[in-house]
């Protein structure tokens, strides 16, 4: 069977400068890739607190949902990995707040490292629109 892939990446952001895309669509999913911390130019905001980066992070995220016309609704999953799980408390709150009502799967991972030493990064998967 010959199933339409599609790379997609948000106009907002940077482009990758890795070998990958925001966002792949296939058999009516949207993969979004790890985001991190890293503004509209490409200045990895690792030196800002903890809630500045989840903001910037969640941002970037909606950025990638907007690229492929879906809405904070149609996640279906959301994984976490935070490198102090002491932010997780203050995360869960910003997070909630960002998302609403909706309550997608999630997974959160205490990692040790996270790339440009960032203190968070969150891929997502979401239903096509």
């Amino acid at each position: 069977m010959n199933q339409l892939i599609e790379c997609v990446n948000a106009p907002t952001l940077i482009a990758p400068k890795g070998h990958y895309s925001h966002c792949v669509t296939a058999n009516g999913l949207v993969f979004i890739s790890g985001q991190l911390p890293v503004d509209k130019y490409g200045n990895a905001m690792t030196d800002v607190a903890f809630q500045e980066q989840a903001t910037l992070v969640l941002a970037n995220l909606q950025a990638c949902l907007d690229a492929v016309n879906c809405s904070k609704a149609h996640l279906v999953q959301v994984r976490v990995y935070i490198t102090n799980m002491e932010n997780w408390p203050l995360f869960n709150q910003i997070y909630a707040k960002w998302i609403g009502d909706h309550r997608p799967a999630r997974a959160v991972a205490g990692v040790a490292e996270l790339h440009f030493g960032a203190a968070l990064e969150i891929e997502a998967v979401a239903m096509s629109a």
